[in-house]
């Protein structure tokens, strides 16, 4: 870009005007003298950025982060529910004994038809997407789920008893299709994230976390109230679909914000732009430029490592391995130690102590520089697989219980949390500062692919670590 910059003194006359003889040719050849034509790479004057007015961005961000796993918490925390569909009309459905092949295939099924679906459409996401507009991709996934949810709430009305096994088949069909539609909207969430502020990321990421203490907590309270189960599955299913109907308003209000356009503008294209914000326009991207996924590889591969070891890690010990270690003192009359304690060591003090190190990382960015130590921590986090194993996971064939102390299993679980949530959000805060500004949005992307990559791993290695006890 080439601007002509007039060096002449404020007093000199300039060379338009004439005096009264006509003699100004002398005056023209020297003016040329002070006229400098020079080439600048940055426009003279920086666009101010846009401020987040009443903190709208961060809170959307915080409720898209609770949606991407909303899905999986839900599905999950409605055990009860689906083993009251797949029941045995005929006995009682909570008792071991009598489950039927349904009930006791089902969860391995719901993980299968949920990891693998988000694991693909997590990877394709990461070089296709960029080929749609954002509008399409976020909303269009977020109504997918949203009706999908809608439907399955209104089959805890239906009385299924008569065909159990094409409920099973529906069941799993509406998951599948749930979890790719979440898949998308997870790898353009995060694709998104790569070009705000990490704290916008560590909102996300924290909204993944603390939408697993809300499923916890409605788990909790349920059997508080010792409510039937399709009482309490009917309640989730409501309860989320008003969550995705806030994502849709709330990502459909910020997406015309001057600060969510000002961002996601390439900011190649910002020196192109007049200093008026008002002429900030959204970027069509269907007409992004050519993306070098090899080059962004070379570039962000140890911060991938880092993610995928850290949920490798995570998904072969949580929930499998977990949901199964009672207390030691299970059996006696207690209920904290008959009903709670799983739910609340299992489940909701892993959610918590996860959440907690999301935002930990968020105030304090350790290691900035040295994505090798980040990567070694993940690595190290593998020693948390054969403690948990030696804990009083029950039943057991082949291990012996180690570490028969429900103190020593919550201080585990505790460390086990925490890594996971704050090694897990390091690698992707720093992910963008490893790469030019015109390649955060697909560095992100390729994040979250090795994200679901990592859930995937870690769910077929859980199937192993069960049949090893």
């Amino acid at each position: 870009m080439e601007y002509s910059v007039n060096t002449r003194p404020l007093l000199q006359e300039s060379d338009s005007e004439v005096d009264d003889t006509g003699g100004n040719s002398a005056m023209e050849d020297d003016a040329d003298t002070h006229v400098v034509v020079t080439r600048m790479d940055k426009p003279i004057l920086k666009l101010r950025e846009p401020s987040d007015r009443y903190h709208l961005a961060y809170t959307v961000f915080y409720i898209l982060g609770m949606t991407t796993l909303l899905p999986w918490n839900f599905f999950i925390t409605a055990e009860d529910y689906w083993m009251f569909k797949l029941r045995d009309t005929n006995g009682n459905y909570t008792t071991l004994g009598t489950k039927t092949k349904l009930q006791t295939e089902f969860t391995a099924y719901l993980s299968m038809a949920s990891t693998i679906p988000n694991t693909l459409c997590l990877i394709l996401s990461s070089f296709l997407a960029h080929k749609l507009p954002l509008q399409i991709r976020m909303n269009g996934s977020l109504t997918i789920i949203l009706v999908l949810f809608i439907v399955t709430a209104a089959f805890v009305k239906v009385d299924t008893d008569s065909w159990q096994t094409g409920f099973f088949a529906l069941t799993l069909c509406t998951v599948v299709i749930v979890n790719a539609a979440s898949a998308i909207l997870q790898g353009s969430l995060f694709g998104v994230l790569g070009k705000f502020a990490p704290r916008f990321i560590t909102a996300a990421v924290a909204g993944q976390a603390l939408g697993g203490i809300f499923a916890a907590l409605a788990e909790i309270f349920s059997l508080s109230l010792n409510v039937k189960p399709t009482t309490s599955a009917f309640i989730y299913f409501i309860v989320a679909v008003v969550m995705l109907i806030l994502s849709i308003v709330g990502f459909c209000l910020l997406s015309e914000t001057l600060f969510f356009k000002f961002h996601i503008q390439d900011k190649r294209d910002l020196d192109n732009l007049s200093c008026d914000s008002s002429s900030i326009q959204e970027v069509d991207e269907s007409t992004q430029r050519n993306i070098n996924y090899k080059s962004i590889m070379l570039k962000i591969w140890v911060y991938s490592y880092s993610l995928w070891m850290v949920f490798f890690v995570s998904l072969a010990a949580y929930p499998a391995v977990t949901v199964l270690i009672v207390s030691t003192s299970h059996g006696n009359s207690s209920s904290w130690n008959n009903v709670y304690f799983v739910p609340v060591v299992g489940y909701l003090l892993f959610s918590t102590f996860d959440y907690a190190g999301r935002i930990l990382s968020g105030w304090l960015v350790w290691p900035r520089d040295k994505s090798w130590l980040v990567a070694l921590l993940s690595t190290a986090r593998v020693v948390f697989i054969p403690l948990l194993l030696l804990c009083n996971a029950q039943p057991r064939q082949n291990l012996p219980v180690l570490i028969n102390s429900d103190i020593a299993y919550i201080a585990i679980m505790m460390m086990f949390a925490l890594s996971n949530g704050y090694l897990a959000n390091i690698s992707l805060v720093l992910v963008p500062r490893c790469v030019d500004a015109s390649e955060q949005e697909a560095a992100a992307s390729l994040m979250a692919a090795f994200l679901g990559i990592g859930l995937s791993c870690g769910s077929f290695l859980s199937v192993l670590l069960v049949k090893l006890l």
